[in-house]
């Protein structure tokens, strides 16, 4: 069977940039005149066929807009997904694209309510940021437009995804506090939640268990109900000497029940972040977290999409985009 020439071949062959093939292929402004005929008739010459979405079939037009959807809880108050969400907007300028964001609230999940933006066929494709219902991403999954997930996954689903490497964050994390002589470590998330949750507790625990230690069930604690709703921390009796934290607003979280039951940060109990977004607080010992590249995951979730749209095969697979320890003084022995 001959291979689908792609339009990273295209630019490879004449040395471009994929966006750059993009807007010339699809006739959008930011190449010139002399680059896009050679990109045409490099296209041309090497078999380039582009295969259309359902939509581009039917005869839908092009609206020149992604669709961002992001549950309302995840965005409220979340400088992560800001950040995030600015990610996708520059990457999304760079190919010309707009991008609309719409807020899903548990309403329009539980009623079944599509987007507005799905509704009057507003968006080209959508990327769904943060973890969603699963009914309901299935139901608008099912409008025949290209879509992709980002900062999570879904095992069951043929769709591409782009998250932040979760299970190694978690280990590096429980690492880092071994490495200071903590044997004694806790995780604060509640594991069921989210996949990202899930994987940065199966970070620590691969950890735990390298290292010959067993996982006490104590010293695992719910941070919250459903996705986003917080509840209050119960501490263990028996208090470990650090904790893992699924985020940093978890971490903050338990900073102030440990303050109140009388514990000193780092001094009795050291704690751990992860996504690096939160801005320290006064009385509150700087950060020790796992810092996400939301630039490149935005990036890449766009790359992904404007492929789609583009009429290229689609292919079913997590990428997984590696962050870094910022270490700070939350988890200091000195």
């Amino acid at each position: 069977m001959e291979k689908k020439v792609r339009m990273a071949d295209i630019a490879e062959r004449l040395g471009v940039s994929v966006v750059s093939v993009s807007k010339a292929l699809s006739g959008k402004d930011g190449v010139s005149e002399q680059t896009r005929a050679k990109i045409v008739e490099a296209a041309g010459q090497m078999g380039y066929v582009p295969l259309r979405t359902k939509e581009h079939k039917a005869g839908r037009s092009n609206s020149g807009n992604i669709g961002i959807l992001v549950a309302d809880q995840f965005f409220a108050d979340n400088t992560f997904y800001s950040s995030l969400y600015r990610s996708l907007v520059n990457r999304c300028n760079e190919y010309g694209y707009s991008a609309l964001l719409e807020l899903v609230t548990p309403e329009m999940e539980s009623k079944r309510f599509l987007p507005v933006m799905v509704q009057r066929s507003k968006v080209d494709g959508l990327i769904f940021m943060g973890e969603i219902d699963r009914d309901y991403l299935r139901m608008v999954g099912s409008c025949a437009l290209p879509y992709v997930l980002l900062d999570f996954y879904d095992e069951d689903l043929e769709v591409s995804s782009v998250t932040s490497d979760n299970v190694t964050g978690g280990y590096r994390l429980t690492r880092h506090l071994l490495n200071t002589g903590r044997d004694r470590i806790g995780f604060v998330g509640s594991v069921l939640s989210t996949s990202s949750i899930m994987d940065r507790f199966l970070g620590y625990a691969k950890a735990m268990l390298r290292a010959g230690l067993s996982l006490r069930p104590d010293w695992v604690l719910e941070d919250r109900q459903g996705r986003t709703a917080y509840i209050p921390l119960s501490l263990p009796e028996d208090m470990p000497q650090a904790f893992v934290c699924n985020s940093d607003e978890t971490a903050l979280l338990l900073i102030d029940a440990l303050a109140k039951a009388g514990y000193r940060v780092p001094e009795d109990v050291a704690v751990a972040g992860y996504d690096d977004y939160h801005q320290d607080r006064p009385g509150i010992p700087p950060l020790t977290t796992y810092r996400v590249n939301t630039r490149k995951m935005g990036r890449i979730a766009v790359n992904q999409l404007i492929r789609q749209i583009n009429g290229e095969e689609a292919v079913s697979e997590n990428i997984v985009v590696s962050g870094r320890i910022i270490q700070r003084r939350s988890t200091s022995i000195e």
